[in-house]
């Protein structure tokens, strides 16, 4: 069975920062590119962030990339998201998803596997 665990959010003030995790079992991790969404109440799934297999990633917008740092450790079967000087608009459930690929996709539609997200608040 495929799993996927995010974990990492929390509430926390303007300018603030967290680190995500998401652990995944039942794949051949190195073989997956992993990706990081983002979804609000009514609203579809946003994109965040794509790492592949290979180790290239990619970010939606240019304010994310400079915020936002994605990484992976393979010997843990875990991709990492370090937000930095957290916004109220990046309040969100976020999410993320494995796709067998090499190469990563901003694309929700790419993914196989989805967790069940992790809540950060960002007050001001």
């Amino acid at each position: 069975e495929v799993q996927l665990v995010e974990s990492g959010g929390g509430l926390v003030q303007v300018g603030g920062s967290l680190r995500l995790s998401c652990v995944a079992s039942g794949i051949t991790f190195d073989d997956y590119a992993i990706g990081w969404f983002r979804q609000v109440p009514g609203k579809e799934r946003g994109a965040v962030s794509c790492i592949g297999s290979s180790g290239g990633s990619g970010y939606f917008t240019d304010s994310m990339k400079a915020r936002f740092r994605i990484s992976r450790d393979n010997a843990k079967n875990t991709v990492y998201l370090q937000i930095n000087n957290l916004k109220p608009e990046d309040t969100a459930v976020y999410y993320c998803g494995a796709a067998l690929s090499a190469l990563c996709s901003l694309s929700h539609r790419m993914y196989d596997y989805w967790g069940q997200g992790t809540q950060i608040t960002v007050s001001s």
